[in-house]
Protein backbone atom coordinates (compact mmCIF):
# COMPACT_ATOMS: atom_id res chain seq x y z
CA UNK A 1 0.00 0.00 0.00
CA UNK A 2 1.55 3.87 -0.73
CA UNK A 3 0.22 6.24 1.41
CA UNK A 4 2.62 8.77 0.07
CA UNK A 5 2.19 10.43 3.42
CA UNK A 6 1.03 8.58 5.98
CA UNK A 7 -2.06 10.82 6.71
CA UNK A 8 -5.39 9.80 7.95
CA UNK A 9 -6.78 8.10 4.50
CA UNK A 10 -3.83 6.20 4.22
CA UNK A 11 -4.19 4.86 8.01
CA UNK A 12 -7.39 4.40 8.36
CA UNK A 13 -7.82 2.28 4.80
CA UNK A 14 -4.53 0.52 6.13
CA UNK A 15 -6.42 -0.59 9.06
CA UNK A 16 -9.21 -1.55 7.23
CA UNK A 17 -7.60 -3.33 4.98
CA UNK A 18 -5.58 -4.86 7.47
CA UNK A 19 -9.16 -6.18 9.45
CA UNK A 20 -9.92 -8.06 6.30
CA UNK A 21 -6.95 -10.70 6.68
CA UNK A 22 -4.89 -8.65 4.02
CA UNK A 23 -0.89 -8.28 5.07
CA UNK A 24 -0.60 -4.47 4.64
CA UNK A 25 2.09 -2.29 4.40
CA UNK A 26 2.22 1.54 4.41
CA UNK A 27 5.06 2.96 2.42
CA UNK A 28 5.16 7.35 3.13
CA UNK A 29 7.86 9.96 3.50
CA UNK A 30 6.23 11.20 6.55
CA UNK A 31 4.68 9.39 9.60
CA UNK A 32 2.64 10.89 12.32
CA UNK A 33 4.22 12.67 15.72
CA UNK A 34 3.56 14.55 18.14
CA UNK A 35 2.05 17.69 16.55
CA UNK A 36 5.01 19.40 18.49
CA UNK A 37 7.49 18.32 16.28
CA UNK A 38 6.23 18.45 12.72
CA UNK A 39 8.78 21.25 11.13
CA UNK A 40 5.39 23.73 9.34
CA UNK A 41 7.99 24.44 6.59
CA UNK A 42 9.16 21.18 5.48
CA UNK A 43 5.98 18.97 6.44
CA UNK A 44 3.55 21.71 5.24
CA UNK A 45 2.42 19.28 2.42
CA UNK A 46 1.43 16.66 5.12
CA UNK A 47 -2.15 17.72 5.39
CA UNK A 48 -3.10 15.92 8.70
CA UNK A 49 -1.17 17.60 11.11
CA UNK A 50 -2.79 21.01 10.30
CA UNK A 51 -6.31 19.81 10.30
CA UNK A 52 -9.35 21.30 11.90
CA UNK A 53 -10.41 17.64 11.95
CA UNK A 54 -13.52 17.94 12.63
CA UNK A 55 -16.94 16.94 11.29
CA UNK A 56 -19.92 19.28 10.22
CA UNK A 57 -23.32 18.84 8.45
CA UNK A 58 -23.05 19.61 5.09
CA UNK A 59 -26.44 19.33 3.11
CA UNK A 60 -25.81 17.55 -0.59
CA UNK A 61 -27.38 19.50 -3.44
CA UNK A 62 -26.04 16.81 -5.97
CA UNK A 63 -24.74 13.62 -6.99
CA UNK A 64 -21.09 13.93 -6.20
CA UNK A 65 -22.27 15.68 -2.63
CA UNK A 66 -24.62 12.84 -2.08
CA UNK A 67 -21.74 10.46 -2.43
CA UNK A 68 -19.52 12.27 0.24
CA UNK A 69 -22.56 12.50 2.68
CA UNK A 70 -22.85 8.71 2.28
CA UNK A 71 -19.18 8.36 2.98
CA UNK A 72 -20.07 10.98 6.02
CA UNK A 73 -22.11 8.98 7.63
CA UNK A 74 -20.08 5.63 7.92
CA UNK A 75 -17.50 7.73 9.18
CA UNK A 76 -19.58 9.13 11.87
CA UNK A 77 -20.49 5.10 12.69
CA UNK A 78 -17.04 4.52 12.90
CA UNK A 79 -15.96 6.99 15.19
CA UNK A 80 -19.11 6.14 17.43
CA UNK A 81 -18.22 2.79 17.98
CA UNK A 82 -14.53 3.60 18.17
CA UNK A 83 -15.31 6.43 21.34
CA UNK A 84 -17.84 3.43 22.72
CA UNK A 85 -14.49 0.81 22.26
CA UNK A 86 -11.72 3.23 23.88
CA UNK A 87 -13.59 5.79 26.10
CA UNK A 88 -13.19 3.71 29.61
CA UNK A 89 -9.40 2.29 28.98
CA UNK A 90 -7.59 4.51 25.72
CA UNK A 91 -9.71 7.90 26.23
CA UNK A 92 -6.44 9.83 25.96
CA UNK A 93 -4.87 7.69 23.28
CA UNK A 94 -7.42 8.07 20.15
CA UNK A 95 -7.78 11.97 21.00
CA UNK A 96 -11.53 11.77 19.77
CA UNK A 97 -14.11 13.33 21.55
CA UNK A 98 -17.73 13.81 20.68
CA UNK A 99 -19.49 17.26 21.17
CA UNK A 100 -22.14 19.43 19.97
CA UNK A 101 -21.69 20.92 15.98
CA UNK A 102 -22.98 24.68 16.11
CA UNK A 103 -24.18 26.54 12.92
CA UNK A 104 -24.81 29.81 12.44
CA UNK A 105 -25.51 31.36 8.73
CA UNK A 106 -25.88 34.83 7.95
CA UNK A 107 -26.74 33.56 3.87
CA UNK A 108 -27.95 30.30 4.14
CA UNK A 109 -28.19 28.74 1.38
CA UNK A 110 -31.54 26.86 -0.54
CA UNK A 111 -30.24 23.27 1.09
CA UNK A 112 -30.20 24.95 4.63
CA UNK A 113 -33.56 26.40 4.88
CA UNK A 114 -35.08 23.35 3.33
CA UNK A 115 -33.32 20.79 6.35
CA UNK A 116 -35.86 20.04 8.72
CA UNK A 117 -35.46 18.32 11.41
CA UNK A 118 -37.41 15.42 10.16
CA UNK A 119 -35.13 15.45 7.24
CA UNK A 120 -32.09 15.77 8.80
CA UNK A 121 -32.93 11.80 10.63
CA UNK A 122 -33.71 10.80 7.12
CA UNK A 123 -29.94 11.92 6.24
CA UNK A 124 -28.75 10.14 9.59
CA UNK A 125 -27.48 12.84 11.14
CA UNK A 126 -28.02 12.31 15.09
CA UNK A 127 -28.92 15.19 17.25
CA UNK A 128 -29.86 17.70 14.69
CA UNK A 129 -31.99 20.27 16.03
CA UNK A 130 -32.74 23.80 14.31
CA UNK A 131 -32.57 26.78 16.62
CA UNK A 132 -35.27 28.93 17.31
CA UNK A 133 -34.58 33.17 16.70
CA UNK A 134 -33.68 33.65 20.41
CA UNK A 135 -30.98 31.31 20.29
CA UNK A 136 -29.36 33.25 17.50
CA UNK A 137 -26.39 35.09 18.64
CA UNK A 138 -27.27 38.82 16.62
CA UNK A 139 -29.59 39.70 14.24
CA UNK A 140 -26.66 38.82 10.96
CA UNK A 141 -27.73 35.69 11.24
CA UNK A 142 -30.86 33.88 9.55
CA UNK A 143 -30.22 30.22 10.30
CA UNK A 144 -28.88 27.85 13.18
CA UNK A 145 -29.29 24.45 13.96
CA UNK A 146 -26.95 22.08 16.65
CA UNK A 147 -26.02 18.31 15.96
CA UNK A 148 -24.09 15.87 17.54
CA UNK A 149 -20.28 15.51 16.25
CA UNK A 150 -16.63 14.72 16.80
CA UNK A 151 -13.02 16.31 16.58
CA UNK A 152 -9.93 14.71 16.90
CA UNK A 153 -6.89 15.85 17.69
CA UNK A 154 -5.17 15.24 14.81
CA UNK A 155 -1.68 13.94 15.26
CA UNK A 156 -3.11 12.14 18.94
CA UNK A 157 -5.36 10.16 16.06
CA UNK A 158 -2.99 9.50 13.81
CA UNK A 159 -0.42 8.39 16.01
CA UNK A 160 -3.22 6.12 17.73
CA UNK A 161 -3.91 4.63 14.35
CA UNK A 162 -0.31 3.75 13.28
CA UNK A 163 0.18 1.92 16.61
CA UNK A 164 -3.24 0.08 16.07
CA UNK A 165 -1.96 -0.84 12.93
CA UNK A 166 1.56 -2.05 13.76
CA UNK A 167 0.56 -3.93 16.91
CA UNK A 168 -2.12 -5.72 14.43
CA UNK A 169 1.25 -6.50 12.44
CA UNK A 170 1.25 -4.14 9.71
CA UNK A 171 4.79 -2.99 8.20
CA UNK A 172 6.27 0.50 7.46
CA UNK A 173 8.29 1.54 5.20
CA UNK A 174 9.85 5.27 5.27
CA UNK A 175 10.33 6.10 1.70
CA UNK A 176 9.10 8.59 -0.50
CA UNK A 177 7.52 7.30 -3.85
CA UNK A 178 7.30 9.01 -7.16
CA UNK A 179 4.88 7.36 -8.90
CA UNK A 180 2.23 4.69 -7.54
CA UNK A 181 3.86 1.65 -10.25
CA UNK A 182 7.07 2.25 -8.23
CA UNK A 183 5.68 0.05 -5.09
CA UNK A 184 5.51 -3.30 -7.44
CA UNK A 185 9.29 -2.92 -8.06
CA UNK A 186 10.61 -2.67 -4.49
CA UNK A 187 12.25 -5.72 -3.86
CA UNK A 188 11.96 -5.86 -0.23
CA UNK A 189 8.22 -5.69 -0.68
CA UNK A 190 7.40 -8.39 -3.49
CA UNK A 191 5.23 -9.55 -4.09
CA UNK A 192 2.53 -6.86 -3.42
CA UNK A 193 -0.71 -8.07 -5.21
CA UNK A 194 -2.42 -4.08 -5.21
CA UNK A 195 -1.28 -0.52 -4.42
CA UNK A 196 -3.39 2.09 -2.82
CA UNK A 197 -2.63 5.01 -3.69
CA UNK A 198 -3.62 7.84 -0.52
CA UNK A 199 -1.30 10.30 -1.89
CA UNK A 200 -3.42 13.32 -1.27
CA UNK A 201 -1.77 14.60 -4.39
CA UNK A 202 -2.17 12.08 -6.86
CA UNK A 203 0.90 11.70 -8.52
CA UNK A 204 0.61 14.34 -11.25
CA UNK A 205 -2.99 14.41 -11.58
CA UNK A 206 -4.18 17.64 -13.67
CA UNK A 207 -6.67 17.84 -11.89
CA UNK A 208 -5.76 18.36 -8.38
CA UNK A 209 -4.53 21.96 -7.15
CA UNK A 210 -3.69 23.10 -3.75
CA UNK A 211 -5.98 25.03 -1.16
CA UNK A 212 -3.47 26.92 0.64
CA UNK A 213 -5.87 27.37 4.41
CA UNK A 214 -4.40 29.35 7.41
CA UNK A 215 -5.65 28.98 10.96
CA UNK A 216 -4.84 29.99 14.33
CA UNK A 217 -3.93 28.11 17.39
CA UNK A 218 -4.34 29.62 20.90
CA UNK A 219 -4.02 27.94 23.97
CA UNK A 220 -7.39 28.94 25.38
CA UNK A 221 -10.03 26.50 25.63
CA UNK A 222 -12.47 28.74 24.58
CA UNK A 223 -14.93 26.85 23.49
CA UNK A 224 -16.74 23.35 23.92
CA UNK A 225 -18.59 22.70 20.55
CA UNK A 226 -17.25 23.00 17.27
CA UNK A 227 -18.94 26.52 15.98
CA UNK A 228 -19.04 27.46 12.53
CA UNK A 229 -20.20 30.93 11.34
CA UNK A 230 -21.27 32.14 7.47
CA UNK A 231 -20.16 35.37 7.05
CA UNK A 232 -22.86 37.34 4.73
CA UNK A 233 -19.28 37.47 2.29
CA UNK A 234 -19.55 33.88 1.89
CA UNK A 235 -16.59 33.61 4.18
CA UNK A 236 -16.41 31.37 6.83
CA UNK A 237 -15.31 31.55 10.46
CA UNK A 238 -15.09 28.51 12.98
CA UNK A 239 -13.18 27.63 16.28
CA UNK A 240 -12.95 23.94 16.83
CA UNK A 241 -11.39 23.12 19.85
CA UNK A 242 -8.61 20.57 20.04
CA UNK A 243 -9.01 18.48 23.15
CA UNK A 244 -6.30 16.70 25.12
CA UNK A 245 -4.07 20.09 26.10
CA UNK A 246 -4.27 20.89 22.11
CA UNK A 247 -5.97 24.22 22.64
CA UNK A 248 -8.61 25.74 20.34
CA UNK A 249 -8.24 26.36 16.24
CA UNK A 250 -9.40 29.47 15.35
CA UNK A 251 -9.88 30.00 11.30
CA UNK A 252 -9.87 30.02 8.76
CA UNK A 253 -8.87 30.74 5.10
CA UNK A 254 -9.16 28.62 1.44
CA UNK A 255 -7.27 29.95 -1.17
CA UNK A 256 -6.68 28.03 -4.28
CA UNK A 257 -3.27 27.79 -5.93
CA UNK A 258 -1.66 29.84 -3.03
CA UNK A 259 2.28 28.02 -2.77
CA UNK A 260 3.08 30.66 -0.22
CA UNK A 261 4.23 28.71 3.15
CA UNK A 262 4.56 31.51 5.23
CA UNK A 263 1.35 32.48 7.93
CA UNK A 264 0.14 36.22 7.21
CA UNK A 265 0.38 38.28 10.74
CA UNK A 266 -2.30 40.38 8.61
CA UNK A 267 -4.56 37.51 8.56
CA UNK A 268 -3.55 36.07 11.60
CA UNK A 269 -5.40 39.71 13.15
CA UNK A 270 -8.12 39.32 11.06
CA UNK A 271 -8.99 36.22 11.75
CA UNK A 272 -8.36 36.77 15.62
CA UNK A 273 -10.47 40.01 15.33
CA UNK A 274 -13.47 37.94 13.41
CA UNK A 275 -13.64 35.48 15.86
CA UNK A 276 -14.04 38.03 18.73
CA UNK A 277 -17.00 39.52 16.60
CA UNK A 278 -18.77 36.29 15.65
CA UNK A 279 -18.57 34.62 18.62
CA UNK A 280 -18.74 37.02 21.54
CA UNK A 281 -20.46 34.95 24.21
CA UNK A 282 -17.45 32.41 23.43
CA UNK A 283 -14.77 34.52 24.29
CA UNK A 284 -16.55 36.02 27.30
CA UNK A 285 -14.29 37.63 29.49
CA UNK A 286 -11.00 36.90 27.81
CA UNK A 287 -9.08 40.10 27.08
CA UNK A 288 -6.43 38.46 24.75
CA UNK A 289 -5.75 34.91 22.91
CA UNK A 290 -2.84 33.72 23.68
CA UNK A 291 -1.23 32.69 20.28
CA UNK A 292 0.61 29.40 20.30
CA UNK A 293 1.14 29.06 16.53
CA UNK A 294 0.25 30.05 13.26
CA UNK A 295 -0.85 27.31 11.10
CA UNK A 296 -0.47 26.93 7.00
CA UNK A 297 -1.42 23.89 5.24
CA UNK A 298 -1.89 22.72 2.06
CA UNK A 299 -5.02 20.67 1.48
CA UNK A 300 -5.15 18.59 -1.87
CA UNK A 301 -8.14 19.28 -3.77
CA UNK A 302 -9.80 18.30 -6.59
CA UNK A 303 -11.79 19.25 -9.67
CA UNK A 304 -14.80 17.05 -9.77
CA UNK A 305 -14.10 15.74 -6.33
CA UNK A 306 -12.45 13.40 -4.81
CA UNK A 307 -10.80 10.11 -7.27
CA UNK A 308 -12.19 6.71 -5.56
CA UNK A 309 -11.27 4.18 -7.93
CA UNK A 310 -9.26 1.33 -9.01
CA UNK A 311 -7.42 1.96 -12.30
CA UNK A 312 -4.98 -0.95 -14.26
CA UNK A 313 -1.83 -0.18 -15.41
CA UNK A 314 1.12 -2.14 -17.12
CA UNK A 315 1.50 -6.03 -16.38
CA UNK A 316 -1.68 -6.42 -15.11
CA UNK A 317 -1.12 -4.35 -11.74
CA UNK A 318 -3.60 -2.61 -10.43
CA UNK A 319 -3.55 0.76 -8.27
CA UNK A 320 -7.07 1.62 -6.36
CA UNK A 321 -6.72 5.54 -5.67
CA UNK A 322 -8.35 7.62 -2.71
CA UNK A 323 -6.99 11.10 -2.88
CA UNK A 324 -8.06 14.59 -3.67
CA UNK A 325 -10.27 15.26 -0.89
CA UNK A 326 -9.24 19.27 -0.10
CA UNK A 327 -10.51 19.69 3.27
CA UNK A 328 -12.74 16.72 3.79
CA UNK A 329 -9.95 14.07 5.19
CA UNK A 330 -10.96 13.57 8.42
CA UNK A 331 -14.81 13.75 7.80
CA UNK A 332 -14.67 11.01 5.27
CA UNK A 333 -11.85 8.61 6.00
CA UNK A 334 -13.49 5.95 7.45
CA UNK A 335 -16.18 5.83 4.98
CA UNK A 336 -13.38 6.51 1.79
CA UNK A 337 -11.15 3.16 3.83
CA UNK A 338 -14.69 0.74 3.07
CA UNK A 339 -14.54 1.86 -0.23
CA UNK A 340 -11.06 1.04 -0.95
CA UNK A 341 -12.04 -2.31 1.13
CA UNK A 342 -14.74 -3.20 -1.62
CA UNK A 343 -12.32 -2.45 -4.50
CA UNK A 344 -9.69 -4.31 -3.11
CA UNK A 345 -11.87 -7.23 -3.05
CA UNK A 346 -13.49 -7.00 -6.64
CA UNK A 347 -9.73 -7.19 -7.57
CA UNK A 348 -8.46 -9.65 -5.04
CA UNK A 349 -11.36 -12.08 -4.38
CA UNK A 350 -12.04 -13.81 -1.46
CA UNK A 351 -8.50 -14.49 -0.67
CA UNK A 352 -7.45 -13.41 3.09
CA UNK A 353 -3.92 -13.70 2.59
CA UNK A 354 -2.90 -10.80 -0.09
CA UNK A 355 -0.11 -8.42 0.48
CA UNK A 356 -0.66 -4.25 -0.06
Amino acid sequence: MSAGRAGVIGLSSALVAQSEGHQVTIVARDFPGPFETIDPKTQINYTSPWAGAHNRVVPPTNAAEEREHALNIATFARMRALHARYKVTHEHEHGLTFMKGIEHLEAPGPQYLALTEERAAQMGLEGFRLLGPEELPDDKVKWGCEYDTWCVNPMVYCCFLLRRFVFGGGRVVKREVRDPAEIFAIKELDPVDAVVNASGIGFGDENVFITRGQTCLVADKTCAATITRQNADGSWSFCIPRNFDGGTVIGGTKEPNDWNPDPSPETRARLLQTFAAAFPHVLGNVDELRVIRDIVGRRPTRKGGMRLEKEKIAGGKVVIHAYGLGGRGYELSWGVAESVAKLLAEHLGPSRSSRL
